[in-house]
């Protein structure tokens, strides 16, 4: 861990900026999402791990005509509230957890989902969490099912591999662990990538009890 504690709601701030990385990234992850329900079989089980504000999930589900049965989860208690305001304002049903996504006991009743999102944390965490954290999803979503996730293309702690992109990196790990690439996104400019994994191949083990800790 390091010796500062990320203030994550500062961090959010950034999508204050129209033109700014993580809201390039926000079109594109909204876009998908509403793709993603729009050819999902309803009722569709959504879960949305450190989820912040609901920003990449609310919006999309107020626009989309299908039955969603969501689940956001955040650990800091005033973005889930904003999650949980901006759900109201909206006029969605979600549920809003203020919990640790990094436990599975915080939504281990949600499981299986359809769609899995994972955006904003496979970035902040080790390359042990990460390959803990991609290989638990192959438990954590049904047969055919979706996990979105991102990944920038930057080091925050020292590699255990030789890819010079570690998102990559975990694209790679996700196909390791039994799941097909659908999508991996790689913007002209910004770090960021976003990949769409479907899994092919169910994962037999048992579900951990710890996915990761983030690095920041």
């Amino acid at each position: 861990m390091s010796a500062r504690r990320q203030d994550w709601q500062e961090w959010h701030r950034d999508y204050e900026d129209a033109d700014s990385p993580v809201s390039r990234r926000l079109v594109q992850v909204r876009a998908r999402l509403a793709m993603l329900l729009d050819e999902a079989v309803e009722p569709v089980r959504l879960l949305n791990l450190c989820c912040g504000d609901g920003r990449d999930t609310v919006p999309v589900l107020a626009g989309s005509e299908r039955v969603v049965d969501a689940c956001l989860v955040e650990l800091d208690p005033g973005l889930a509230e904003s999650a949980r305001r901006a759900a109201t304002e909206a006029g969605v049903r979600v549920e809003v957890r203020t919990g640790d996504a990094a436990a599975t006991a915080t939504y281990a009743d949600r499981l299986p989902v359809d769609v899995l999102v994972l955006v904003g944390v496979l970035g902040n965490v080790s390359d042990a969490d990460a390959e803990r954290t991609v290989a638990a999803t192959a438990s954590m979503v049904v047969p055919g099912g979706t996990v979105m996730w991102s990944r920038s293309n930057r080091f925050r702690v020292e590699a255990t591999h030789d890819y010079g992109d570690p998102a990559e990196w975990a694209r790679d790990r996700f196909e390791a662990h039994g799941f097909e690439t659908r999508e991996f996104v790689v913007p002209e400019v910004d770090a960021w990538r976003l990949g769409i994994s479907v899994l092919r191949r169910p994962a037999g083990a048992s579900l951990p009890e710890t996915l990761f800790s983030f690095v920041r």
